[in-house]
């Protein structure tokens, strides 16, 4: 969630309804006089509550930067005092806007619950924030309706945690369906669903819809599909082109790390590289671990092992 851009098209926007109707480059002009000072152009309530957020969210990224030097006790610790300094924060924001579902799910998001009780609060947001109009053309497009988007995309995500593949695959699907461009990325999350599912003709369709375009999440779930096919054949082909076309993914299969709680949704990384393997890994575990067997039989192709300790030694990683 980039909270200071969406401040920015917030105010704007506000500004823009107040002052009437501009030219694009009137218009381009009032955007960059926001995004200099947006302190500055705050004059609503979800403004303020916004504020919060994007400041929260930049002391909660600062404090990860030196968990590495950590060991396992103080990293808990650590863990521990940034989720609750962040929800203190989250709280504020949805005391200042009671409106604000951002604020909301961060606020949710950040106690550490139980995946099932996580799930429970996620539905009464969702009941709680109901919105049956979506905006024309891709919701994603209206800033005042992507809290909606991010929402549905974590019920999805959580889903996958909590073993409810059918419901995970209709929310991630409703995401996509209201946003096609889908910059959430519920598209990863509906391919993990439907491998567990076992839909491979959903997954083709899936792939088909965004143009076969492969990615970590995508490379992994159809050696998810195809193992729990009993099609090995084709199986071992498809573990081989995941570790081939995403860097690191071997290593991030077989040495699974921790990954701090997406808050809301999953950082922007660079697309292709090592982090998009771990998050596809980390988000798949819950069926990696359903699935009988599945890690033995990665760790059984010795090409695969060998490939994993080369990428752990070149970047200097435990193996």
């Amino acid at each position: 969630m980039n909270a200071w851009d969406e401040l920015v098209e917030r105010c704007a926007q506000r500004r823009l309804k107040k002052l009437g109707p501009l030219s694009d480059e009137a218009y381009a002009e009032l955007v960059l006089a926001v995004r200099e000072n947006p302190e500055s152009f705050i004059e609503h309530t979800p403004e303020r509550a916004m504020l919060v957020i994007a400041r929260a969210l930049d002391a909660y990224q600062a404090s990860c930067r030196n968990d590495d030097l950590l060991d396992d006790a103080a990293f808990e610790e650590e863990r521990s005092r940034r989720l609750a300094k962040a929800h203190a924060e989250f709280t504020l924001a949805r005391e200042i806007d009671e409106s604000s579902l951002d604020a909301c799910l961060l606020e949710l998001l950040t106690e550490d619950r139980d995946p099932d009780l996580l799930f429970r609060g996620l539905i009464e947001l969702e009941r709680d924030f109901s919105s049956d109009e979506l905006p024309p053309g891709d919701a994603w497009d209206d800033v005042f309706y992507r809290p909606h988007l991010r929402l549905r995309a974590a019920l999805a995500r959580t889903c996958l945690d909590t073993a409810r593949y059918g419901i995970a695959e209709r929310a991630a699907t409703s995401v996509m369906d209201a946003s096609p461009s889908d910059p959430l990325g519920a598209r990863h999350t509906c391919a993990l669903a439907l491998a567990r599912l076992e839909d491979e003709k959903g997954f083709d369709a899936l792939d088909a819809r965004f143009s076969r375009q492969g990615d970590p999440w995508s490379h992994l779930a159809r050696v998810i599909l195809l193992y729990k096919l009993d099609r090995m054949s084709a199986a071992r082909r498809a573990l081989r082109g995941f570790d081939q076309l995403c860097p690191g993914g071997a290593y991030a299969l077989l040495r699974p790390t921790y990954v701090e709680p997406y808050l809301p949704d999953r950082p922007d990384v660079t697309p292709g590289g090592f982090e998009e393997s771990v998050f596809a890994v980390r988000e798949a575990e819950p069926i990696i671990a359903d699935v009988p067997d599945f890690i033995n039989w990665c760790q059984g192709h010795d090409w695969l092992v060998a490939s994993a300790r080369r990428f752990a030694e070149k970047n200097d990683l435990d193996w």
